[in-house]
Protein backbone atom coordinates (compact mmCIF):
# COMPACT_ATOMS: atom_id res chain seq x y z
CA UNK A 1 0.00 0.00 0.00
CA UNK A 2 1.38 3.40 -1.00
CA UNK A 3 2.35 5.64 1.87
CA UNK A 4 1.10 9.22 2.19
CA UNK A 5 3.80 11.90 2.23
CA UNK A 6 3.11 15.47 3.32
CA UNK A 7 5.83 18.11 2.85
CA UNK A 8 5.90 21.31 4.89
CA UNK A 9 8.57 23.85 3.98
CA UNK A 10 9.24 27.34 5.23
CA UNK A 11 11.73 29.67 6.89
CA UNK A 12 13.22 29.32 10.37
CA UNK A 13 10.82 30.09 13.20
CA UNK A 14 7.64 29.78 11.14
CA UNK A 15 6.28 27.09 13.48
CA UNK A 16 6.74 24.19 11.09
CA UNK A 17 7.93 21.70 13.69
CA UNK A 18 5.34 22.50 16.34
CA UNK A 19 2.45 22.51 13.88
CA UNK A 20 3.66 19.42 12.05
CA UNK A 21 3.91 17.55 15.35
CA UNK A 22 0.35 18.50 16.28
CA UNK A 23 -1.14 17.52 12.94
CA UNK A 24 0.83 14.29 12.63
CA UNK A 25 -0.37 13.23 16.09
CA UNK A 26 -3.97 13.99 15.08
CA UNK A 27 -3.65 11.98 11.87
CA UNK A 28 -1.54 9.16 13.29
CA UNK A 29 1.35 9.89 10.93
CA UNK A 30 5.08 9.83 11.64
CA UNK A 31 6.52 13.33 12.12
CA UNK A 32 9.98 13.87 10.62
CA UNK A 33 11.87 17.01 11.64
CA UNK A 34 14.58 17.15 8.98
CA UNK A 35 16.00 20.32 10.50
CA UNK A 36 16.98 18.23 13.51
CA UNK A 37 19.14 16.06 11.26
CA UNK A 38 21.02 19.08 9.92
CA UNK A 39 21.36 20.48 13.43
CA UNK A 40 22.90 17.18 14.51
CA UNK A 41 25.46 17.37 11.72
CA UNK A 42 26.16 20.95 12.82
CA UNK A 43 26.71 19.72 16.39
CA UNK A 44 29.03 16.98 15.14
CA UNK A 45 31.03 19.49 13.10
CA UNK A 46 31.14 21.96 15.98
CA UNK A 47 32.24 19.42 18.59
CA UNK A 48 34.94 17.92 16.39
CA UNK A 49 36.35 21.07 14.80
CA UNK A 50 35.67 19.79 11.28
CA UNK A 51 36.36 22.20 8.44
CA UNK A 52 34.23 22.55 5.30
CA UNK A 53 37.07 21.08 3.28
CA UNK A 54 37.10 17.91 5.40
CA UNK A 55 33.39 17.50 6.04
CA UNK A 56 32.68 15.05 3.19
CA UNK A 57 35.28 12.62 4.49
CA UNK A 58 34.23 13.12 8.12
CA UNK A 59 30.52 12.39 7.59
CA UNK A 60 31.09 8.64 7.66
CA UNK A 61 31.81 8.96 11.37
CA UNK A 62 28.74 11.05 12.17
CA UNK A 63 26.26 8.17 12.70
CA UNK A 64 23.09 10.32 12.76
CA UNK A 65 19.76 8.59 13.27
CA UNK A 66 16.14 9.23 14.17
CA UNK A 67 14.42 7.02 16.71
CA UNK A 68 10.79 7.15 17.69
CA UNK A 69 10.51 6.53 21.42
CA UNK A 70 7.02 6.44 22.93
CA UNK A 71 5.75 8.25 19.85
CA UNK A 72 8.34 11.05 20.16
CA UNK A 73 11.08 11.73 17.64
CA UNK A 74 14.53 11.66 19.23
CA UNK A 75 17.75 12.46 17.39
CA UNK A 76 20.88 10.46 18.09
CA UNK A 77 24.53 11.13 17.34
CA UNK A 78 26.07 7.74 17.83
CA UNK A 79 24.53 6.42 21.02
CA UNK A 80 23.83 9.92 22.45
CA UNK A 81 20.37 11.46 22.46
CA UNK A 82 21.19 15.02 21.36
CA UNK A 83 17.61 16.24 20.97
CA UNK A 84 18.17 19.08 23.46
CA UNK A 85 21.79 19.90 22.60
CA UNK A 86 20.90 20.84 19.01
CA UNK A 87 18.41 23.56 19.98
CA UNK A 88 20.80 26.43 20.73
CA UNK A 89 21.18 29.63 18.64
CA UNK A 90 24.80 28.73 17.85
CA UNK A 91 23.84 25.35 16.43
CA UNK A 92 20.92 26.93 14.54
CA UNK A 93 23.27 29.22 12.65
CA UNK A 94 25.80 26.42 12.13
CA UNK A 95 23.01 24.21 10.74
CA UNK A 96 22.11 26.87 8.18
CA UNK A 97 25.74 26.96 7.07
CA UNK A 98 26.43 23.23 6.84
CA UNK A 99 23.09 22.55 5.13
CA UNK A 100 24.42 24.47 2.13
CA UNK A 101 27.19 21.91 1.67
CA UNK A 102 26.18 19.37 -1.04
CA UNK A 103 27.91 16.46 0.71
CA UNK A 104 25.84 17.03 3.85
CA UNK A 105 22.58 17.11 1.94
CA UNK A 106 23.42 13.96 0.00
CA UNK A 107 24.35 12.20 3.22
CA UNK A 108 20.94 12.93 4.77
CA UNK A 109 18.67 12.58 1.71
CA UNK A 110 18.47 8.81 1.80
CA UNK A 111 17.68 8.78 5.53
CA UNK A 112 14.74 11.10 4.90
CA UNK A 113 13.47 9.30 1.82
CA UNK A 114 13.69 5.86 3.43
CA UNK A 115 11.45 6.99 6.28
CA UNK A 116 8.97 8.42 3.75
CA UNK A 117 8.92 5.22 1.71
CA UNK A 118 8.10 3.13 4.75
CA UNK A 119 5.64 5.36 6.65
CA UNK A 120 2.84 7.88 6.31
CA UNK A 121 4.78 11.03 7.17
CA UNK A 122 4.59 14.74 7.69
CA UNK A 123 8.10 15.96 6.94
CA UNK A 124 9.19 19.55 7.46
CA UNK A 125 12.27 21.44 6.36
CA UNK A 126 13.50 23.89 3.74
CA UNK A 127 13.45 21.84 0.54
CA UNK A 128 11.16 18.89 1.22
CA UNK A 129 8.61 19.67 -1.49
CA UNK A 130 11.20 20.86 -4.00
CA UNK A 131 14.03 18.32 -3.57
CA UNK A 132 13.59 15.62 -0.93
CA UNK A 133 9.99 14.58 -1.71
CA UNK A 134 9.13 16.24 -5.03
CA UNK A 135 6.22 13.81 -5.52
CA UNK A 136 4.70 14.40 -2.07
CA UNK A 137 0.91 14.03 -1.94
CA UNK A 138 0.53 17.40 -0.21
CA UNK A 139 2.93 20.35 -0.23
CA UNK A 140 2.60 23.34 2.08
CA UNK A 141 4.80 26.42 2.40
CA UNK A 142 4.41 27.75 5.93
CA UNK A 143 5.65 31.22 6.72
CA UNK A 144 5.25 34.28 8.97
CA UNK A 145 6.82 37.72 9.09
CA UNK A 146 10.40 37.92 10.36
CA UNK A 147 9.22 40.12 13.24
CA UNK A 148 6.57 37.61 14.33
CA UNK A 149 9.00 34.71 14.05
CA UNK A 150 11.54 36.60 16.17
CA UNK A 151 8.86 37.37 18.75
CA UNK A 152 7.89 33.71 19.00
CA UNK A 153 11.51 32.60 19.34
CA UNK A 154 12.16 35.24 22.02
CA UNK A 155 9.19 34.01 24.06
CA UNK A 156 10.46 30.43 23.66
CA UNK A 157 13.95 31.31 24.89
CA UNK A 158 13.08 33.99 27.46
CA UNK A 159 12.98 31.61 30.43
CA UNK A 160 16.40 30.17 29.66
CA UNK A 161 19.68 31.55 31.02
CA UNK A 162 21.56 33.95 28.73
CA UNK A 163 18.57 34.45 26.44
CA UNK A 164 19.51 36.66 23.45
CA UNK A 165 17.67 39.97 23.16
CA UNK A 166 14.81 40.33 20.66
CA UNK A 167 16.92 42.43 18.29
CA UNK A 168 19.65 39.78 18.18
CA UNK A 169 17.12 37.04 17.47
CA UNK A 170 15.52 39.11 14.70
CA UNK A 171 18.92 39.80 13.17
CA UNK A 172 19.78 36.09 13.24
CA UNK A 173 16.47 35.18 11.57
CA UNK A 174 16.92 37.74 8.81
CA UNK A 175 20.49 36.51 8.24
CA UNK A 176 19.41 32.88 8.20
CA UNK A 177 16.59 33.63 5.74
CA UNK A 178 19.14 35.28 3.46
CA UNK A 179 21.51 32.33 3.72
CA UNK A 180 18.80 29.73 3.18
CA UNK A 181 17.24 31.48 0.17
CA UNK A 182 20.54 32.24 -1.57
CA UNK A 183 22.50 29.03 -1.09
CA UNK A 184 23.45 27.27 -4.33
CA UNK A 185 22.29 23.83 -3.24
CA UNK A 186 18.54 23.34 -2.66
CA UNK A 187 17.68 26.92 -1.65
CA UNK A 188 14.61 27.69 0.42
CA UNK A 189 11.71 28.39 -1.94
CA UNK A 190 8.05 27.58 -2.35
CA UNK A 191 7.34 24.62 -4.63
CA UNK A 192 5.13 25.57 -7.57
CA UNK A 193 2.38 23.21 -6.39
CA UNK A 194 2.63 24.08 -2.67
CA UNK A 195 -0.14 25.87 -0.78
CA UNK A 196 1.06 29.06 0.93
CA UNK A 197 0.02 29.49 4.58
CA UNK A 198 0.98 32.69 6.45
CA UNK A 199 0.60 32.22 10.21
CA UNK A 200 1.59 35.77 11.25
CA UNK A 201 -1.94 36.50 12.49
CA UNK A 202 -2.90 32.95 13.49
CA UNK A 203 -2.69 31.19 16.83
CA UNK A 204 -0.99 27.81 17.07
CA UNK A 205 -4.35 26.03 17.10
CA UNK A 206 -5.63 28.06 14.15
CA UNK A 207 -2.47 27.32 12.19
CA UNK A 208 -2.75 23.58 12.84
CA UNK A 209 -6.41 23.61 11.82
CA UNK A 210 -5.56 25.42 8.58
CA UNK A 211 -2.92 22.81 7.76
CA UNK A 212 -5.21 19.91 8.56
CA UNK A 213 -7.95 21.39 6.38
CA UNK A 214 -5.56 21.65 3.42
CA UNK A 215 -4.41 18.06 3.92
CA UNK A 216 -8.00 16.78 4.10
CA UNK A 217 -8.94 18.62 0.93
CA UNK A 218 -5.87 17.46 -0.99
CA UNK A 219 -6.23 13.84 0.11
CA UNK A 220 -10.02 13.82 -0.29
CA UNK A 221 -10.61 12.00 2.99
CA UNK A 222 -7.54 9.73 2.93
CA UNK A 223 -6.10 11.60 5.92
CA UNK A 224 -8.87 10.45 8.23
Amino acid sequence: MKTVNIAIDGPAGAGKSTIAKMVSAQLGYIYVDTGALYRTIALYVNENGITDENIAQALSGADVSLKFIDGKQCVFLGDRDVSDLIRTPVISMEASRVSAIPAVREYLFETQRKIARENNVIMDGRDIGTVVLPDADVKIFLTASAQERANRRYKELSEKPSCPCYEEILSDIIERDKNDMNRKTAPLKQAEDAVLVDTSELSLEESAEAIRKIIAEKLDGRAE
